[in-house]
């Protein structure tokens, strides 16, 4: 399985530490200019209801086409605007797991957008 959810980071860390692309849910307010949404100060790393990845190179070749400037080694961020599309592209084009980080994503909607964090 490509994309994981802990319950804990006790549970995070049994399985392997910390070298993880971690999917996170943006929940600053929408009255923050992006500016403050991508500022490294406003992340919390390591958040219960992300999706977590393991495989950066699996993730990197299936999902590259779907994130056009996806950096899997740096911070990206993706607003709410952009969440329908991603959606709407994961299922014509179904990359490994897809369906979890579409149902991920329905989450999402609820938020600012969402992050990908890199290693």
């Amino acid at each position: 399985m490509l994309f994981h959810v802990f319950n804990s980071q006790e549970e995070r860390r049994a399985y392997g530490g910390s070298a993880f692309i971690e999917i996170q849910f943006c929940k600053l307010s929408t009255k923050r200019k992006v500016t403050e949404r991508v500022a490294l100060r406003s992340i919390q790393h390591w958040q219960n209801d992300s999706l977590y990845v393991d495989d950066e190179d699996l993730f990197y070749n299936e999902y590259r086409c779907i994130f056009d400037t996806m950096d899997i080694f740096g911070m990206n961020y993706y607003g709410a605007e952009l969440i329908k599309p991603i959606i709407e592209k994961l299922i014509k084009v179904k990359p490994k797991d897809y369906e979890i980080l579409v149902e991920w994503l329905n989450k999402a909607e609820a938020y600012t957008g969402f992050y990908i964090l890199g290693l």
